[in-house]
């Protein structure tokens, strides 16, 4: 390996000769003292089964490696069958670089009898080592090839495993969606695509097939892939768990469809017209907040929290007096008193702060909304009277977005809306009838998120309220309704420099990510393309057909019943709330 390429830190300094003398170090044979041996070959198994461990004299451990070793099985196993503490010693021998030539003969007859007992009485500790043992020291292709197949495996996920415990999350609850890092995974390998991925059906079903070929690892293997699978701890689980997510946000299922989640229960609310708030975490500029402040004061807003993401002097000497603003700065004495890192993912950032918003709003609030500076309510009635209309049983009410039509140019504020083709009653050639070149590639329309935005009921316990769901011990609400005549309007792209300035990061953080399971007809994979081969003109050609506030794109938005014009003007709220204007 030249110095060019060699691993600036490697995990084993050594390398591999380090790797094979620690591997060595302990591999001396267990000695026999005079008239010490291991049982025959043709020893009497029955008879033995019909036994208990029992724990010799301690004096009797000195006597030679083989009596130590044994002594100290037998007080791991005191009680338990005597066939137990045979396959233990016999696996102890097997480690070592040599060891009576019968050891491994025994050992596959003590399968080949007994396995049922074994499999029945014996701990997973010996049960892995039992594989890696039928892997060293098998008799026919298929019990080596099952046995390091499956021992590989299991210290993997050991391995993995112990280090996960170091992200405080428990081993069966799975990671966000939301929180997946971009960054290539070891060696280049690429990432285990989650919703058509077979890595993990393969991988388990090769070494179920391979040991169903020999009767005698068949019990063993069999026995600890169906536990593998069973488990709710494992990544197996949780990789279906997120499976399952994934599906959920692609299909655009609703929360209540049925799905797998839980059911919050709901106390009768206590007031008649219900108050809410909503809650932000941003690094906008402050004219952007001042919008999105005044938009929602000016519709019925009881309460807004904003944790700005850095420091902004402009936003806390606008907000920090304000009596119906609950304003804090996210800086490292914030993450201190919370008692948590600072999350890399702002993501993260967004949904700790929200869920920490609606604990705080318990005592204001009977609806908290967790959305962006850029994304506004947009409601021909009154929010409150929306809410009140939420049955009583439910506890969160999503609205789906509305994304807005580009201006021509950044003083303007945009004045129509589009809504997602993914819409019941929209029929399928909708998507391209609207939008005919790229139509195909941005699906419901959209260039940003279909899903919506969540409000949910306060003072409902240990709800965490994420990005786009409303979640509890890991799982979906099921009990949240729609308000199909409230939207999220969306401001994603409400200008050509907007869309251009903020490109780079949502290709790389955002929402324009190229993820692993994309798709080939994919936005992401269409904006990097168009930017590679064709610069500047195709993504113009792009924003004008997909985003652009046009008469045509109207029209056509329009046949379809998917065009709103609501009374929006946030600069003109600004000026009623603050009583000046803020530039940008």
């Amino acid at each position: 390996m030249s110095s060019e390429t060699k691993p600036h830190n490697p995990a084993y300094p050594r390398g591999m000769i380090g790797i094979l003398e620690q591997m060595n170090a302990r591999r001396d044979p267990l000695g026999f003292a005079k008239d010490e041996a291991l049982p025959p070959l043709d020893c009497d198994l029955d008879a033995l089964s019909k036994t208990k461990v029992a724990v010799p004299d301690a004096e009797t451990k000195s006597r030679s490696e083989n009596s130590r070793k044994s002594w100290e099985i037998a007080n791991e196993l005191k009680g338990q069958n005597g066939l137990l503490h045979l396959n233990a010693l016999l696996i102890a021998h097997l480690r070592k670089r040599s060891q009576p030539k019968h050891t491994a003969d025994l050992f596959i007859r003590l399968w080949t009898e007994h396995a049922d007992l074994l499999v029945e009485e014996m701990d997973l500790r010996w049960k892995v080592s039992s594989l890696t043992t039928f892997g060293d020291h098998g008799k026919t292709h298929e019990q080596r090839s099952a046995g390091l197949g499956l021992s590989t495996l299991f210290g993997a996920m050991k391995l993995y495993e112990s280090e996960r415990l170091y992200s405080e999350r428990e081993p069966d609850r799975p990671f966000t969606l939301d929180g997946r890092a971009s960054g290539p995974l070891a060696l280049d390998m690429n990432a285990f695509t989650l919703v058509d991925g077979g890595l993990d059906a393969n991988m388990i079903g090769r070494l179920w097939e391979e040991a169903d070929k020999d009767p005698v690892i068949r019990p063993l293997a069999h026995d600890m892939l169906q536990r593998l699978i069973d488990d709710p701890r494992t990544v197996f689980r949780r990789l279906h768990r997120l499976r399952a997510r994934k599906l959920r946000r692609k299909e655009q299922t609703d929360p209540d469809s049925g799905d797998a989640g839980i059911v919050v229960p709901v106390p009768k609310p206590a007031r008649a017209t219900p108050k809410w708030g909503v809650v932000c975490t941003t690094n906008a500029p402050v004219h952007e907040i001042a919008r999105f402040v005044a938009h929602h004061l000016e519709i019925g807003a009881s309460r807004i929290y904003l944790y700005l993401d850095a420091p902004d002097d402009s936003a806390q000497e606008l907000l920090s007096d304000h009596p119906k603003v609950d304003l804090t700065l996210c800086d490292a004495e914030y993450w201190q008193s919370v008692g948590k890192d600072r999350p890399d993912a702002h993501q993260l950032r967004q949904t700790f702060n929200a869920t920490r918003a609606l604990r705080l709003a318990a005592d204001d609030l009977d609806w908290l909304g967790h959305i962006d500076t850029d994304e506004f309510i947009l409601s021909e009635r009154k929010l409150s009277t929306a809410l009140k209309s939420v049955p009583a049983d439910m506890a969160g009410a999503r609205l789906f977005p509305a994304e807005a039509l580009a201006s021509t140019s950044s003083d303007k504020t945009p004045k129509h809306f589009k809504l997602r083709t993914t819409s019941d009653g929209v029929p399928s050639e909708a998507i391209t009838e609207i939008y005919p070149t790229f139509g195909s590639y941005v699906r419901g329309g959209f260039l940003s998120h279909l899903a919506g935005k969540v409000f949910a009921r306060t003072g409902l316990g240990d709800l965490r309220l994420a990005i786009h769901r409303l979640r509890v011990k890991g799982e979906d609400v099921l009990n949240t309704a729609i308000l199909d005549d409230v939207f999220i309007g969306h401001l994603h792209a409400p200008d050509w420099d907007s869309f251009v300035g903020k490109l780079e990061f949502r290709q790389n953080k955002g929402s324009y990510r190229i993820k692993s399971d994309d798709e080939l007809k994919s936005i992401g994979r269409l904006l990097q393309y168009l930017k590679d081969e064709e610069g500047e003109a195709g993504l113009r050609a792009f924003f004008e057909e997909l985003c652009l506030d046009s008469a045509d794109l109207r029209k056509r938005l329009k046949a379809h019943d998917l065009l709103l014009t609501p009374r929006f003007d946030p600069d003109a709220a600004v000026q009623r709330v603050f009583g000046r204007k803020i530039a940008p």
